[in-house]
């Protein structure tokens, strides 16, 4: 896990929406088919694959449904405060102070 590969893959909103989703339930609950996200399923797995590349989210195959983990504790003991400030995020419109 690089903090370039961990920046690459929580830059895009897409999957900063998958590693909130996670993050706010227990391990191993979600299978990729259960997130509402505004792309086509072919880029749906590809926003998974940039995740578990990078070290953020784990997968483990059940059946026919893959089940995502997101590796909080590790991520966090490699950089610590990141993934807060991602699950923190607020939108920010211009002009905001």
């Amino acid at each position: 896990m690089t903090l370039s590969d961990a920046l690459t893959a929580l830059a895009d909103p897409v999957r900063r929406t998958i590693v909130k989703e996670l993050a706010g339930g227990p391990d191993w609950t979600r299978a990729c088919g259960t997130f509402d996200l505004p792309v086509t399923k072919a880029t749906r797995s590809h926003h998974f694959a940039v995740l578990r590349q990078a070290g953020v989210i784990e997968q483990r195959d059940m059946g026919s449904r893959r089940l995502n983990r997101l590796r909080r504790s590790e991520f966090d003991a490699a950089f610590p405060g990141l993934l807060d400030l991602v699950l923190d995020e607020r939108r920010a419109s211009p002009g905001d102070s």
